[in-house]
């Protein structure tokens, strides 16, 4: 009777071992290459943002992206950009980028396509990156905030298509103030003193 015994001793104490080694991997894991998401709450108001003198007034749909090179939430949106990219310049829309000052970096090649503003009027008050304005044909701020709430962005759950769309046919949007939990970094540039 002892060698069924001990084999079921055995067994489970493989099972217990193989369990833990399984968990320590784990844990290495993602204590390596998963970093938690910090959610950060932010206040967007667009009351500010102004486009320069050469954009502003009556014409396309224009969209300008707000990105930080050095923030790791811009990773979260730039597929899907460049998936509103290739979708809405056919419609018309214009796609502009303004890059946090004082930050070097470029945007993905996917995303060449996008004309660089070197100053958008009222960006030094935006809360945080990356973030979206919107102006309509008529050359109002339509939508200004995130692209959606939490770690990433794509279609299913983003604020920009829904903006877009009923831009592109004819309907007034107003959303130029927005309060949303998601990954974002800081935007206003440090000051020295």
């Amino acid at each position: 009777m002892r060698p069924p015994y001990r084999a079921t001793l055995i067994i489970s104490l493989l099972a217990l071992v193989c369990a833990g080694v399984l968990w320590a991997a784990y844990d290495w894991f993602q204590g390596r290459y998963l970093r938690a998401f910090s959610e950060h709450t932010a206040v967007f108001s667009g009351d500010p943002l102004r486009l320069p003198a050469d954009l502003a007034g009556p014409g396309a749909i224009r969209l300008v992206h707000f990105w930080d090179p050095a923030c790791p939430c811009n990773v979260g949106n730039q597929q899907h950009l460049a998936e509103l990219v290739e979708r809405y310049v056919p419609q018309g829309v214009e796609f502009y980028a303004v890059q946090k000052p004082g930050s070097h970096g470029q945007l993905p090649s996917t995303l060449s396509s996008l004309k660089s503003l070197d100053v958008l009027p009222g960006s030094e008050q935006i809360p945080a990156s990356p973030a979206v304005a919107i102006w309509d044909r008529s050359g109002k701020l339509a939508y200004f905030g995130p692209y959606s709430e939490g770690l990433t962005c794509n279609s299913s759950n983003s604020f920009i298509e829904p903006i877009l769309k009923a831009l592109n046919e004819g309907r007034e949007v107003s959303a130029t103030h927005t309060l949303a939990v998601g990954c974002y970094c800081p935007w206003p540039a440090t000051t020295a003193k």
